[in-house]
């Protein structure tokens, strides 16, 4: 049976992603009512799982690691935080290493972990090619350099987010589509959806790639530029290492996982014009051939050859998932109130929704209780372009 959508709420949440799903969760805990409003007919299942699910501590500004940090704490510590079962979370920890063939290459990743280490993150290893070699076998006698983390890892996005929703115990209401939003003269807000109409006390705009547009709807611009993001998914090759870490070429953003019984392939944080965000984004053969096809200048095989074997031997199979990133002008999420008293946004991950988001909710819950005054991810912040940290 259908719930009903209430006429009122204490705080409504617009989306049940993994950020939305966060949320709610902390809002909750904080002793708040949350409402959660979704546009499609489940949880989780336009942008979250598009992810390649993954986590780690090797940021290039503090701000985020320590963000990913609790988020981490979160995960490892599930039940006893949320009182969900843990287990479908799939929780792997093989490392995340980034690997160079320069000597320039090298040098930006000394200087970088040196700023890791200087933050307390000093279990961040840099090992010379032969050392990597060693014990990564799959890397080309290219490699001269990687940095590598053991206990970076994986995680099922989408278990984790119905796990979060779960934990909240706030009322889910899934194919329910905001048209409108209306700040109220006496405070408050009225959401118009295709399920009635609904009054809130204040507004939580976690849309995802549609929080832009859901901004608008209140006269809020926000500094969210949205790109699609492509995932090749080749569910079976004998030639990854299943425990194999996340595997990033440093030099040129491509990067793999162990998945299934094969992998995930990506290329670098998507580049050119943003597009109007969609709910189905088309895959990309381009982007397919420029990681496989080992002839390419930045394909997986530069400094992983057996990607390159596989393509030759023709054992490649694949599928494309495609999402959509929220980039910000540097790379960093927008989590507070907006100039529109009490509608706030949660959102502009650039890539890194999974890993910081968890953490993230507790910094919302704590801005609107007023447990907290104020975050380094504010909106009204002084944007600095980044430019160690593409992944």
């Amino acid at each position: 049976m259908v719930k009903a959508l209430p006429t009122g709420a204490e705080l409504v949440i617009v989306g049940a992603g993994v950020v939305g799903a966060s949320t709610a969760f902390w809002a909750s805990r904080a002793g708040l009512r949350p409402v959660v409003l979704e546009a499609r007919p489940a949880a989780a299942s336009l942008t979250t799982p598009a992810s390649t699910g993954a986590f780690r501590l090797q940021f290039d500004n503090r701000e985020e690691m320590e963000l990913v940090r609790e988020s981490v704490d979160l995960i490892l510590n599930f039940t006893e935080v949320t009182g969900e079962d843990s287990d479908p979370l799939a929780i792997r920890q093989p490392g995340y290493l980034w690997a160079t063939t320069s000597d320039d290459g090298a040098e930006a990743q000394r200087r970088l972990v040196s700023l890791q280490h200087s933050w307390g993150q000093t279990d961040i290893e840099l090992l010379d090619g032969a050392e990597a070699r060693r014990r990564f076998p799959y890397l080309s006698g290219d490699v001269v350099q990687v940095r590598y983390r053991a206990d970076d890892g994986f995680i099922d996005p989408r278990a984790l987010t119905l796990g979060l929703l779960a934990a909240s115990q706030a009322p889910l209401h899934t194919s329910c589509r905001v048209s409108s939003v209306e700040a109220l003269a006496a405070g408050g807000f009225r959401l118009e959806t295709n399920q009635g109409s609904i009054r809130a006390d204040q507004v939580v705009n976690a849309a995802g790639p549609f929080s832009g547009k859901l901004a608008e709807m209140v006269g809020v611009d926000l500094p969210l530029v949205v790109k699609p993001r492509h995932k090749i998914v080749v569910p079976d090759l004998a030639r990854v290492p299943p425990d194999a870490p996340m595997t990033i070429d440093d030099d040129t953003g491509v990067h793999w996982r162990p998945a299934y019984s094969g992998a995930f392939l990506l290329d670098a944080s998507p580049v050119g014009p943003g597009r109007d965000p969609t709910e189905d984004v088309p895959p990309d053969s381009d982007m397919v051939f420029a990681v496989l096809d080992p002839s390419q200048p930045e394909s997986a095989a530069r400094i992983s050859p057996f990607w390159g074997e596989a393509w030759r031997r023709g054992e490649l199979r694949w599928m494309v998932h495609s999402g959509q990133y929220m980039l910000t002008p540097d790379h960093r999420p927008l989590i507070g109130e907006t100039p529109v008293k009490g509608f706030w946004v949660n959102t502009g991950y650039s890539g890194h929704g999974i890993m910081c988001s968890p953490a993230a909710g507790r910094i919302l819950a704590d801005l609107i209780t007023a447990r907290i005054g104020d975050s380094p991810f504010a909106l009204d912040r002084r944007f600095v372009k980044r430019t160690m940290d593409r992944i």
